[in-house]
């Protein structure tokens, strides 16, 4: 089933101040207001996706589904880039990334990064998760499942980020989508940090949980990172912060 956008008469369009807050109308409010969840639960593409990914995602519906409105409204006005998952636990959402981009972008590649051991240490003052927290991944058997279901254009990348950044950037090279997954205050920036100078004019960042109430470490991280030194506004608040990285404005 096909749908389209809501469309806004009374928004102007266009870059204002990095991002393109008509697009990110278009999503937010028809997601939270308007008929879009109902739209996107009839979307075959969107319901194999999500029937690939099984249950091995916690994140939540509406952050799913705005994902899913990007890539298939939004990656193919921007040059070609490949997706960059920072924390992926059990691989549901790159796995649900990686079914979608397969069926609209041909040779776009999904790497995801985690130790898939469980989170690194922890800062206490700020971070509500500690060290070890979402351990419970069986790392051989994600894989197996992947090649199970074919996705060859999924790269699991297992270790620390300061670990192993390095040679992915190199082999992404240019990033269209980078998603933040990692809950905590120095993962969160530290992916961002990483991932910031490979995105393409007008590359979406896209952080899961800067507004969720177990995780103000990645909140503070996106507030002094972005906001404060980048001077970046977010395209989004809602379901989840939607930044743009856009070379020229």
């Amino acid at each position: 089933m096909s749908f389209n956008l809501p469309y806004y008469p009374g928004l102007a369009k266009g870059i204002k101040n990095g991002r393109n807050p008509y697009e990110g109308y278009q999503r937010g409010m028809g997601l939270q207001f308007g008929d879009l969840r109902k739209e996107i639960l009839n979307d075959s593409l969107y319901n194999e996706a999500l029937h690939a990914s099984g249950h091995r995602s916690v994140m939540s519906e509406e952050n799913r589904m705005n994902i899913y409105l990007i890539m298939k409204f939004f990656l193919d006005k921007i040059p070609f880039g490949n997706i960059v998952e920072f924390g992926s636990y059990k691989g549901g959402s790159a796995i649900f990334m990686a079914y979608v981009a397969k069926n609209l972008f041909p040779g776009m590649k999904i790497f995801a990064l985690d130790t898939f051991e469980g989170m690194p240490t922890t800062d206490n003052s700020i971070d509500a998760h500690g060290k070890g927290d979402f351990n419970n991944v069986d790392f051989d058997e994600l894989q197996n499942y992947i090649k199970q279901i074919h996705l060859d254009n999924l790269v699991l990348v297992k270790g620390l980020f300061q670990d192993t950044q390095a040679n992915v950037m190199k082999e992404a090279g240019k990033v269209s989508l980078a998603h933040i997954d990692c809950d905590i205050a120095s993962a969160v920036e530290f992916s961002y940090e990483c991932v910031k100078d490979y995105l393409v004019n007008g590359g979406y960042i896209v952080f899961d949980d800067g507004t969720v109430s177990s995780c103000m470490g990645a909140t503070e991280a996106i507030e002094n990172a972005l906001i404060k030194r980048d001077q970046l506004n977010s395209e989004q608040i809602w379901p989840h912060f939607v930044f743009r990285r856009f070379e020229t404005v």
